[in-house]
């Protein structure tokens, strides 16, 4: 499932040819992703203007002139991919660069610029949503959330305190969107391996010092890299992320620690369902 350094890239990719633009037609070609799509949702979005193209944890928010936000989530094969450009077009209209719709594009948003946005997902684990701008705290998607990791609100103070006393894990731990909005599977293995730090360490003997910047450097480096195409992500030019090139840990298991000088090797254990990636060298139990 994208994480936050994917989701960014993605609301950064469509940023330009959304934010501040209007929607001049909608088609939306099922009733439902993962979810139920709210009722009239072609209806809402056409005419509507995208003040706004923000995200939340591992959600798209986009503010719209109608006082409502439409919520995107790409769940695990959810791609937004942008087509065309050449000028205004007619609802309907295909310009030159827009493919004809495939049989996994279930929303598709014209826009005044000439550009049209896709949302294609084959397995239909993603979602849209639309909710009053400005209640986010109250959607039953986004309620509850931590702070995110790059807001003032997330620091070594912040974190030590969360983390006292608590038994579980420290994988599970900064797994908890409660704790901390955004973080994944991927991210997680590989800050853990960069703080020297065991997945199944028990949170509370975290002092947390230091985690708070290496958090930030790995998603700022996945960010920079476009995020991590594993399976079926991709930014939406279409084109791959490239951190995956870059891991230390994640998915690789029996290889060669990349940390200078040290001749371990790649371990796995599975923690809740989820494989945890490790040097057993850099990062002792």
């Amino acid at each position: 499932m994208p994480e936050l350094p994917e989701v960014e890239t993605v609301r950064r990719g469509l940023a330009p040819v959304m934010e501040g633009g209007r929607i001049i037609a909608a088609d939306v070609r099922r009733p439902d992703l993962r979810f139920p799509l709210p009722d009239g949702l072609a209806n809402r979005l056409a005419g509507a203007r995208v003040e706004r193209l923000r995200r939340r944890s591992k959600y798209i928010l986009a503010d719209l002139s109608t006082a409502e936000t439409l919520l995107i989530h790409l769940g695990m094969s959810g791609r937004m991919l942008v087509s065309g450009g050449a000028g205004r077009m007619m609802p309907g209209q295909f310009h030159q660069g827009h493919p004809a719709p495939l049989k996994h594009d279930h929303v598709v948003l014209d826009m005044e610029n000439g550009t049209r946005v896709t949302f294609n997902d084959a397995r239909r684990f993603g979602s849209m949503d639309l909710f009053p701008t400005g209640a986010e705290a109250e959607h039953w998607l986004l309620r509850g959330l931590g702070p995110e990791p790059f807001g003032n609100e997330f620091d070594e103070a912040y974190l030590v305190q969360r983390l006292k006393g608590r038994k579980m894990p420290v994988k599970s731990a900064l797994l908890d969107q409660r704790i901390v909005a955004g973080l994944g599977n991927i991210y997680v293995c590989e800050v853990l391996h960069r703080a020297g730090l065991h997945p199944e360490t028990p949170a509370g003997e975290v002092s947390a010092a230091g985690l708070v910047p290496l958090i930030r450097a790995v998603l700022d480096e996945a960010i920079a890299s476009g995020g991590s195409s594993l399976r079926d992500y991709r930014q939406a030019d279409g084109e791959l992320g490239y951190f995956q090139h870059t891991f230390r840990v994640y998915d690789r298991e029996g290889e060669a620690c990349r940390t200078s000088g040290c001749a371990g090797t790649i371990g796995r254990i599975v923690q809740s369902g989820r494989s945890s990636f490790f040097c057993p060298v850099c990062q002792p139990r």
